[in-house]
């Protein structure tokens, strides 16, 4: 019920605005001298034009074209409902207001020719889609590979070379006297011979030259 009266009352404004507007134009047209039949003439043309640039703006899209006309069709209506509002004085109209209206009637054939016999935008192309190859079935199948034969390889693997040993440490003969004389003392102490590590700490050398000393001692 709410949705019917709105459209209804949508109507009747629209009604009551198409009925003041016509007769603007009317007045406006028998003030220029359009007497009869062509002052009632003057506001259908002009309410057709602006119908007919509505129509094409709908139908095919904001263009220039349609867009012309409208405004000018428009600045006509609104033009003519301002003049009878007591802007202009229509017992003695201004001669460029009987120029407009007597020039009136070949713009709205201009802009009705235009708009009725004018060539749309035209569409934009599209690209053409271009299908997908199907793309080939891959075997499942894992391809076979030889195992590597171990003989083989040691052939082709080269022969690493044998680490080389360090050369021997030079120890002076006084340093093996005296730790000899320690190696005694301590197996005097405890009973047990000297180790690497305890020779090297009383001597206050380095872990190779201890290693030297102890062989030489044993």
């Amino acid at each position: 019920m709410t949705s019917k009266l709105r459209v209804d009352a949508v109507l009747v404004q629209a009604l009551i605005a198409g009925a003041l507007s016509f007769a603007h134009l009317h007045d406006l047209a028998a003030a220029a001298g359009q007497t009869g039949w062509k002052a009632w003439a003057y506001p259908v043309s002009v309410d057709l034009l602006l119908v007919a640039a509505w129509r094409r703006l709908r139908s095919d899209g904001s263009s220039r074209l349609a867009w012309c006309w409208f405004l000018v069709s428009l600045f006509a209506s609104l033009g003519a409902n301002v003049a009878t509002a007591g802007f202009l004085d229509l017992a003695h109209p201004p001669g460029w207001l009987r120029f407009g209206v007597a020039g009136w009637p070949a713009v709205a054939f201009l802009g009705g020719t235009l708009l009725a016999h004018s060539a749309p935008p035209k569409a934009l192309e599209t690209c053409p889609v271009v299908e997908p190859k199907p793309i080939e079935s891959v075997s499942t199948e894992a391809e076979h590979v030889p195992e590597p034969d171990p003989e083989a390889a040691a052939e082709v693997e080269p022969t690493r070379p044998a680490p080389a040993t360090a050369p021997p440490v030079p120890v002076p003969a006084a340093l093996v006297e005296h730790a000899r004389k320690l190696a005694d003392d301590h197996h005097a102490r405890t009973g047990h011979p000297i180790d690497p590590g305890t020779l090297r700490a009383r001597l206050g050398v380095p872990a190779p030259m201890a290693d030297a000393i102890a062989a030489q001692l044993a």
